[in-house]
């Protein structure tokens, strides 16, 4: 059974949109992206992304502790129902720093740098 291909584009400094789901076959592609990402603030827009398996959880708990431990701030856009359901049954969903679209968590760490 082939897999879904994973896209990422960098759309600005920090600032990651993945489309495609985010699955152990794709997972080091995912990983990578998050690793060479060196600004204060990343912002990953999952609004592309239909669903995730374990290792697809695994990568972003683990992507959001490393910015934690480096003292960089990490959020999430665009989560479906589907993704979200799998963070609430985890009990992981309140680890990550969520906004409904890729504008508000822009407009939020804007806002949040000129206050």
């Amino acid at each position: 059974m082939t897999s879904e291909p994973l896209e990422i584009d960098r759309l600005d400094h920090g600032v990651l949109s993945f489309r495609g789901p985010l699955t152990m076959e794709n997972v080091t592609l995912f990983m990578n992206a998050v690793r060479r990402e060196t600004a204060h603030t990343m912002i990953l827009d999952l609004s592309g992304v239909p669903y995730l398996d374990s290792s697809g959880l695994g990568s972003l708990v683990s992507a959001s502790t490393s910015c934690t431990k480096s003292g960089r701030r990490m959020a999430l856009t665009g989560v479906n129902k589907r993704v979200l359901k799998v963070f609430e049954i985890t009990k992981v969903e309140q680890i990550f720093l969520m906004f409904p679209t890729l504008s508000d968590a822009i407009e939020a760490f804007t806002n949040a740098g000129s206050a």
